[in-house]
Order: C-alpha cells, then sequence, then structure tokens
C-alpha cells in the first residue's frame, strides 16, 4: 500500500523478484525440483538397460537438437548478464560465461558433425572432432558451475568494478576466441589428438576422457549441495547438473554407438537442461509483467479517484487558511505579498484587496527590514524558518509582537518560487510572561537576599529548597540540607510541635508561628521564629524563619542590664543610708573616746568600734563606686605616669614571686578620669591576678591608644564608638573557667573562700569605668591567663597624635582569599563582614578541625587568621603549625584578646610573629592583613 499526501492508494504486493541469484529458494521451488529430479531419475534408470539398442540415424535430430540448445542457452545467458548488469557479481558473471561458451560449443559441434552439413562435417573436422568437441563442451560447462558455487555469497558475493558493459563485451569475445582457439586444436590439429571412437565405438581413453568429464559435473552438483543458503537459482542449476550427469551417462557411458538409444536420450536429457534455468527465469519475467500491468491498471484507476481527492483537499486547505486564527501570508522572493487570509486583515489592519500585491514592508518596522531580506534569503537556500519571535506593525502604527513560522513555497517542478508564513500574535502573551518574568525575579531575588531563612519542603518535611541565609544562621551550604529531612536538624524536644503546625497547615491554618530549636553546623542550638503556610496545589509547605539568637541575646543583656541597675539602685540606696548611719557613728565614737581615755579596757572597746566603722565606710564606697554613685573627680591624668606609680606601689603588695611588667605607649593620649578610683580599680585588678598565681607569675601592665569602631560598639551595650586610652592587667594564673566569665562583675560574686573577699572587687571596677563613661572587657582561658581590658575615654582639646593620623590613613584592601578561624560565633560574623568589606573572600571555620578541612579541600586560601586560644584540642598555635605542614606557602597573622606583651611573655606565641590584638579598628586590620598577605 502507497500513501500520497494524506490519501492511500491499494497496490499488490511483489512476492517475487527477477533476481532469482539472491531470492531465497521457496520450499515450492525445493518440491518442483525434487519432482523433476525424481522423474528423471527413474525415466534414466529404464533407459539404462536399453542404452544399446540401435536406431536408424536421423541426422535432422542433432541439427534440431543443438540449435535448440544454442538457442536456449544464449536466451539465459542474455537473462543472466541483464541480472549482472544490476547486480555486478562476479558469480553471475561466471554462469553466464558458462551458458555463452555451453551455446558456442553447440554451434560448433552441429557444424562439424559428420554428416549434417558435410560428409565429414565443416571447418575440415575429421572423426574424432566432434567427440572432442563433446568431451570440451561438456567438462567446460561443469567447470563454470563449479565458479559460480564458490563465488556465490549470501548478498550474491563480490563485486565488479567499472562499466558493466565493457566486461560483457569482454567476456563475449574472450568466449568467441575460446572456443576459436579450441576448434582449430580438434579441426587443424585433429591428428595429434588421442582416438576417443573408432569404428563408432568408444576406446579405453574415451572411457577415462568421460569419467573425468562425468566426476566435474557430479563435482559441480556437490558444491552447489552445500553452498548454502541456496537461492531459487542454485536449486535449479542443481536440477540441471542432475540432468548434465544423466546426458553424459547416457550418451558416453552406457550407449555402445551414435545414434542408438543412449545417444538419443542423453541429447533430450541435455536439452532439458538447458531449459531448466530459461525456463525459471521466463516464469518470473512473465509473472513480474503480469503484476506491473495490474499495478498500472490500479494506478490508472487511482489517478482519477487522486485528482478528486486533490481538488476536495485543495478546496479543504483554503477553508482551513481562510478560517485560520493565525495570519497566514504567502509571498514571492522579491518580498510581493501573494496571499492574505482573514486572520492577516484583522491581525494587521489591511485588507486582502490593500495587501496583495504590495511588499511585504508595509508591516515591518524600519529597523526590521535587513531581517526581512535575511529570511528571504534563508527560504531561497530551501532553510524553513519556526518560532521565530520579531515585531511587525499594523495599519495604524501600532506595534505587534508575532511569532512566524516561515517555509518554502514551491511551484509544482519543486522549485522555490517564494515563501508561507504563519504569523501568531503574542503581544499579550509577551506582556505576561514579562510580567510573570519579573515576578520570579523578584521572588528569586526575595529568596537569595532574605536575612530570614526561607524553606520549602514536601508533605512529609523533606527540604526541597534552601535560602542562601541558611549559611549565615546554620552554618550549612543550601546544598547540605535540600534532600534531606527536616526531623534531621530540628532539636528532639520541639519536634512533635512543629509536625502538629504542620498538621495544622494542611488542615487549613495559615500562616502560622511558632517557634522551634535547629542544630547549628557546629552543635549548638538556634532559635527560630517560624511563619508557616500550606499550598495544595503543588503539595508544598513554606515557611519563613527569624533567628532570635541576637534578640534572645540582647533580651538577656537588656535583663542583665536591669538586675545590675535595680542591684545599684538598692546598693547606693542602701550605701546611702548606711554612710549616714556610719556618719553618726564615726561623729559620736570620738566624743565616747575622749569620755573614756583614761579608761584603757573602754578606749580598746572604742577603737574595736572605730576600726569597724572605718571598714564600713570602705564597704560603702564600694558599693556606691558599683552603683555609679560615689562622688568622683575626673581631671585630665597622664595614664603612663599613673600605671608607672602603681607599679611601684604593687610591688611590696604582690610579693618577691610575682615579676611586674610596664609596657607603656610612648604617646600614650592622656584620659579624663579620677585617677584615686584608677588606682584603686588597678590595684584591685592586680589583687585579683595575684590570687590567680599563688605560685608566682607576671604581671603585665600595659597601655595604648585604641579607637573602638560601630561595628565594635554594636556588640557591646552601653559602648560609644571613639577614641580610648586602654589600659590592660594581664596575667599568667590559672584563668577563669567559662561558665563563670559572665558572672565576675556581679556584686558579692567571688570564687575565694569565706572570709577571703567581699566578691566587690571586681564590681567596683566594672562600676567606676561605666560611671567614667568608659569600657571594660575581660579575656580569659583556663590554664592560659587573663586579661582585664579597661578603656577610659581619651581626653578632648588635644592634638592629633602621629598614630592616630597613620590609623586615619587611606583603608587599602585586596582582593585574595582568607580563611578566619574564631570559635565566638558572633566575632566570627563580625570579622567576615568587615573583611569581605575590604574586598576580600572570605572563608571561616569555628574550630582547627574544621579549619584544616577546609584547607585541605582548597588550595587557593592565601592567609590564615586565626584566634590564638580556642576550646578544643587544637589551639590557634598548633593550627598554624599544622596548616604550615600540609601548605608551607599559607601566610598566617593571629588575634587575640590577650595584648600583644601578655601573648608573648606567657610562651604562646614567637616573637615576631603577627599578632592583631582585639578589639581593634578597620584600618588596623585591614593594614595587619596587607602586612601578614606582604611577609
Amino acid at each position: 500500500m502507497l500513501k500520497t499526501g494524506l490519501h492511500e492508494m491499494n497496490v499488490p504486493a511483489i512476492d517475487r523478484s527477477t533476481f532469482l541469484s539472491t531470492l531465497p529458494a521457496a520450499s515450492a521451488d525445493r518440491t518442483a525440483a525434487m519432482w523433476i529430479v525424481g522423474i528423471s531419475s527413474i525415466l534414466f534408470a529404464l533407459a539404462v538397460p536399453f542404452a544399446g539398442i540401435q536406431l536408424p540415424p536421423v541426422p535432422a535430430f542433432v541439427a534440431s537438437y543443438q540449435s535448440a540448445l544454442a538457442v536456449s542457452d544464449i536466451i539465459t545467458a542474455v537473462l543472466l548478464l541483464s541480472q549482472f548488469s544490476v547486480l555486478r557479481t562476479r558469480a553471475l558473471l561466471w554462469l553466464s560465461t558458462g551458458y555463452l561458451f555451453t551455446a558456442a560449443a553447440a554451434l560448433v559441434h552441429a557444424l562439424t558433425f559428420p554428416g549434417l552439413f558435410a560428409p565429414t562435417g565443416l571447418f575440415g573436422a575429421g572423426s574424432q572432432t566432434t567427440v572432442w568437441l563433446y568431451m570440451v563442451w561438456h567438462g567446460a560447462f561443469p567447470l563454470f558451475v563449479l565458479g559460480y558455487a564458490w563465488l556465490k555469497e549470501k548478498d550474491g558475493g563480490p563485486r565488479v568494478r567499472g562499466t558493466t558493459s565493457n566486461v560483457i563485451y569482454a567476456i563475449v569475445l574472450g568466449v568467441v576466441a575460446t572456443m576459436a582457439a579450441f576448434t582449430w586444436v580438434v579441426t587443424a590439429q585433429h591428428d595429434l589428438l588421442p582416438v576417443l571412437l573408432r569404428d563408432s565405438r568408444y576406446t579405453p581413453t574415451m572411457i577415462g576422457v568421460v569419467s573425468f568429464v562425468w566426476s566435474l559435473s557430479f563435482a559441480a552438483l556437490v558444491s552447489l549441495w552445500f553452498r548454502r543458503p541456496h537461492s531459487v537459482i542454485d536449486i535449479w542449476l542443481m536440477v540441471v547438473m542432475c540432468a548434465w550427469l544423466f546426458d553424459i551417462a547416457l550418451s558416453a557411458i552406457v550407449n555402445v554407438v551414435r545414434f542408438d538409444l543412449g545417444f538419443y536420450a542423453g541429447r533430450l536429457y541435455g536439452l532439458c537442461a538447458s531449459s531448466f534455468v530459461l525456463a525459471v527465469l521466463l516464469i518470473e519475467n512473465v509473472r513480474l509483467q503480469a503484476r506491473t500491468v495490474g499495478l498500472v491498471g490500479r494506478l490508472r484507476e487511482q489517478s482519477a479517484s487522486d485528482r478528486d481527492f486533490y481538488g476536495k483537499r485543495l478546496a479543504l486547505y483554503g477553508a482551513v487558511v481562510e478560517s485560520s486564527n493565525d495570519a497566514i501570508i504567502t509571498q514571492s522572493l522579491n518580498g510581493a505579498i501573494t496571499g492574505w487570509n482573514r486572520a492577516a486583515e484583522h491581525l494587521f489592519g489591511y485588507s486582502a484587496a490593500e495587501a496583495v500585491g504590495k511588499p511585504i514592508d508595509i508591516i515591518v518596522p524600519e529597523d526590521r527590514k535587513p531581517e526581512v531580506r535575511s529570511i528571504l534569503n534563508r527560504i531561497s537556500s530551501n532553510e524553513s524558518i519556526a518560532q521565530h519571535e520579531t515585531v511587525r506593525l499594523r495599519k495604524d502604527g501600532r506595534a505587534l509582537d508575532v511569532v512566524l513560522n516561515v517555509s518554502p513555497l514551491r511551484a509544482e517542478s519543486g522549485e522555490i518560487i517564494g515563501a508561507s508564513k504563519i504569523a501568531h500574535d503574542i503581544t499579550e502573551e509577551k506582556q505576561s510572561r514579562e510580567k510573570l518574568r519579573r515576578e520570579i525575579e523578584e521572588r528569586q531575588r526575595i529568596f537569595e537576599t532574605s536575612q530570614d531563612l526561607i524553606l520549602v519542603t514536601d508533605g512529609f518535611g523533606n527540604f526541597i529548597q534552601v535560602s542562601p541565609s541558611v549559611k549565615d544562621i546554620l552554618g550549612f551550604s543550601p546544598e547540605d540540607l535540600i534532600g534531606h529531612s527536616a526531623t534531621e536538624f530540628i532539636h528532639p524536644d520541639d519536634l512533635d510541635r512543629t509536625r502538629e503546625e504542620m498538621r495544622a497547615a494542611r488542615r487549613g491554618a495559615v500562616k502560622r508561628s511558632f517557634e522551634a530549636r535547629y542544630y547549628h553546623y557546629d552543635g549548638h542550638e538556634v532559635t527560630l521564629n517560624w511563619m508557616g503556610t500550606w499550598s495544595e496545589p503543588v503539595k508544598r509547605h513554606f515557611f519563613i524563619g527569624r533567628d532570635l539568637t541576637e534578640k534572645q541575646a540582647a533580651e538577656a543583656q537588656f535583663r542583665q542590664v536591669q538586675k545590675m541597675d535595680s542591684i545599684g539602685q538598692l546598693t547606693g540606696g542602701v550605701a546611702h543610708d548606711f554612710n549616714n548611719v556610719l556618719t553618726v557613728i564615726t561623729g559620736t565614737i570620738g566624743i565616747l573616746s575622749d569620755a573614756v581615755a583614761d579608761r584603757p579596757e573602754l578606749a580598746a572597746i572604742t577603737k574595736l568600734i572605730d576600726d569597724a566603722a572605718e571598714r564600713g565606710a570602705q564597704l560603702t564606697k564600694h558599693l556606691l563606686a558599683f552603683a555609679r554613685k560615689q562622688p568622683l573627680q575626673p581631671r585630665e591624668i597622664d595614664v603612663n605616669a599613673l600605671a608607672l606609680e602603681a607599679a611601684k606601689l604593687l610591688h611590696p603588695t604582690l610579693g618577691e614571686q610575682i615579676t611586674i611588667m610596664p609596657q607603656l605607649t610612648e604617646d600614650a593620649w592622656p584620659a579624663l578620669v579620677d585617677p584615686g578610683q584608677l588606682s584603686t580599680a588597678i590595684l584591685n585588678l592586680a589583687l585579683n591576678a595575684r590570687d590567680a598565681m599563688p605560685d608566682g607569675g607576671t604581671l603585665v601592665l600595659e597601655t595604648r591608644n585604641v579607637f573602638l569602631d560601630d561595628g565594635y560598639a554594636s556588640m557591646n551595650a552601653d559602648m560609644v564608638a571613639g577614641s580610648y586610652v586602654m589600659i590592660a592587667v594581664s596575667d599568667t594564673g590559672s584563668g577563669i573557667p567559662p561558665e563563670l566569665i559572665d558572672r565576675v562583675f556581679d556584686p558579692f560574686f567571688t570564687t575565694k573562700e569565706v572570709g577571703k573577699g567581699t566578691g566587690l572587687g571586681l564590681s567596683m571596677v566594672f562600676g567606676f569605668v561605666k560611671q567614667s563613661g568608659g569600657h571594660i572587657k575581660i579575656y580569659s582561658e583556663e590554664g592560659h591567663g587573663t586579661s582585664v581590658k579597661i578603656y577610659l575615654p581619651r581626653s578632648s582639646g588635644v592634638q592629633e597624635t602621629e598614630i592616630e593620623v597613620l590609623q586615619n590613613a587611606p583603608i587599602t584592601g585586596g582582593d585574595e582569599k582568607i580563611l578566619i578561624v574564631e570559635d565566638d560565633a558572633l566575632v566570627r560574623q563580625y570579622v567576615v563582614t568587615q573583611v569581605k568589606s575590604l574586598g576580600y573572600t572570605a572563608l571561616e571555620a569555628a574550630n582547627g578541625a574544621e579549619a584544616l578541612t577546609i584547607i585541605d579541600n582548597d588550595k587557593t586560601i592565601d592567609l590564615l587568621f586565626t584566634d590564638i586560644i580556642m576550646p578544643g584540642n587544637m589551639n590557634g598555635r598548633q593550627l598554624a603549625d599544622e596548616a604550615a605542614r600540609r601548605r608551607p606557602d599559607l601566610k598566617t597573622l593571629f588575634t587575640s584578646g590577650y595584648t600583644e606583651n601578655a601573648i608573648v611573655h606567657h610562651g604562646r606565641l614567637d616573637s615576631g610573629v603577627l599578632l592583631l590584638a582585639k578589639p581593634y579598628r578597620k584600618s588596623e586590620l585591614a593594614k595587619m592583613l596587607r602586612t601578614a598577605l606582604a611577609s
């Protein structure tokens, strides 16, 4: 069945082929061949006993037989050569050559046969000529069949290259030349040949030659049998070889003389042998012609139906074009409009009468005209254009967004004569698409820049989308969470409540607000306040989580301030009232002392009362200092001179086992402070340091000019950014446990034994510093000592120093990659922000192990910026050593809450190693980063 367009045409299938040399043999072919061979065998068996019976000579039989044989072989050869001209197989060429040679031999045999055209035959034939020709003829054909059998393959075997006509001419000439040579030998050289026939009877030589020829024929039959698969020609060639064997046997083996029964019967078998392949070829050709005639008849019948079909289809196509919602336009290759449907009229505003014949430029904006020429060039090159978005103009001048599909338009000859365009208006669609794109872009920007955590989960609680803010809030990257269940990150105590909130959202509750704790990457808990909702169409939960860590810290700090303020008000009030009482006591005790001066026992009692009152007065002083209500007498002082004076006073107080090391900045700024209270504060800090070093140690007194910036101020309440004079008291003692560090400034808190202290020393220092408008910071690690830094406001009205000028120099950043290692999450976040603001690429780690993992995975890190004192098995010094072992080229900058002098003298940092002491301003950070990177 053939298809033409949408129309189907039934054509009878052809189940046979003229190329019988490649067509596989069917069972019908094998059955017919077996029947013929069987009948031939029976007839042969019946003829053998009577083969020697002499029959009357009939020369006309010989002439007729030879003529029929030659004609049959020539026709067979011609048909085989016609197949060869198409298939070009050497096997077919070899077989057709055999048939040509047999035809030529048959003709020469007839011409030289005695008594047929001449008493002894033509060409000077002798008595042995026809016998030898018969042997050559019957021995050569099996050789050609053998060649065919061994050359043929499943696909026909090797092919002949070059022109087939030249090959055919060559084999024809070759057969003629070969036959001429054989004729010359058996006629002109007749006397040289052995005698095969004497007195019309066969000689022993004849018997040997015949046996050899018969064996060749049998070998050809066997070769055909074993050279599978068999084609149709193979089957009938085997039938031919069977008849050929019967021919030789009757004509030259079992018969006695010429013109006996075997003579005639053998030639009949030979005639049959020459006709089997011819008959099959002719039958197949007749069948093919019959089917061709039938096919032509059906095609003629179909053509009339096709004309009607295509006429209807053309009318249908015309209706489709006119009823299409898309504009369909045809134009010639020079751009002239040749077709314009109703949708085009509606879309562009031109009627068909107005548009047809006009150039397509009437609907093309000026800046798009080169595009039209490009499209026509592509169409003329047989190229189709699909989904091409562009702009066209209406008649009223309004621009339209359209999508074009353009195809070549062909004439009946196949020549491209124009273009067919389908234009679809996408103006509204494009506007909607652009609006959607903007909305998606806006939502994506919100998603990517949100400081809150945005999560999308499926109905089972598995993360589908996670906003990048998860890195800052939980320390994970989005890829760490996507695909995982939320239960892996939620605190176990908050799981049930979270699940209940999700169930409520799926029941229709919207914008549910609840709190849940999540685990940070470094293991600590982060409390998040969640707003969640459920979308039924997409089967997704949507959550927005706000980090409450800073809020909770601020609330805790606010509560602490309130508590301290309440305690301060209480203690201040108590101290004030107690001072009034003590005033009365100390005033009257003097009178009482004078009255009992002559009574030693009572004078001792009054002295005891006076000492107790003095101790009470000192206690109220401490309470007033803590409450920031003590009367201060601030004045501009030289902090270096005060620190040196304090160091002298401390030598006898602290004892010989403690070494005092002043480390004072030469150009320290003056501070506006009460010198007496400052000396007392230094004394209190030194006494605490002595108690932390029972076996001796080192006490470092330092002064330095610092500028605390807004970033540092934002992390410390009640502190204003500005210039400060720092006074640091550092020791090499036992340090303070982490759980107690936040309580050291609380009043009446002490770790000393009962009777060894009031717990007001540090709280008095804290109150004095705050009342003076300053700031105090304590750094301590168990086993590494303590450093307390007092920041006092710089006295105004002084000239800018050389150091200050240097600090106010332009800040220089860079583009290197820096790894920041800091165990305090808030400080780490602050440092990362500052480093990034300087242009650097910042990586962060909470401990040494995490930092080493990052170093191993990223070979482009330029600088390690690490805190020295960190919890765990690896401090900053050990981290730097291990990093240097893995990356010898990696530079290192240390930072610490301890001062540089304290660190060096504790023995934890080699001299000359770069250290940036906390706190530091941005300019100091920038300077030290550049110094470290250039080192």
